[in-house]
């Protein structure tokens, strides 16, 4: 996967279970990629060992802190950003919006998220 975020440290902050998959919510994020993370969600389906979906709310290049937070969605083929919000400065909309979107990207809107941390 080309645009996956390049994490050198994190600390997990919340763990879900989602029909196969596992959602990890990590924040304190240090990358070497230059960006600017606030969360990242990687999504890893059981018995893969690498995250093939991550989410991410990221400060664009050159914003100041008080500018809204870019979400991205990268998968195998790429990277998008999808929408710009301050609402994902909390843990709590970022999660809840990004488990919305990772059901509906992986057609799992029937499957309820259990938290498992």
């Amino acid at each position: 996967m080309q645009d996956k975020p390049k994490i050198d440290t994190a600390i997990p902050q919340r763990r879900y279970t989602l029909g196969a998959f596992t959602v990890v919510i990590l924040g304190e994020v240090q990358s070497s990629d230059g960006k600017d993370y606030r969360y990242v969600a990687a999504v890893v389906r059981e018995g893969d060992p690498e995250p093939g979906l991550y989410l991410t709310v990221e400060r664009p290049t050159g914003q100041r802190p008080a500018d809204p937070y870019d979400m991205r969605v990268t998968m195998h083929d790429g990277s998008q950003v999808i929408g710009t919000s301050n609402r994902w400065a909390g843990i709590e909309e970022f999660s809840t919006d990004a488990l919305g979107l990772i059901a509906s990207i992986l057609d799992l809107q029937d499957e309820q998220p259990y938290r498992l941390m």
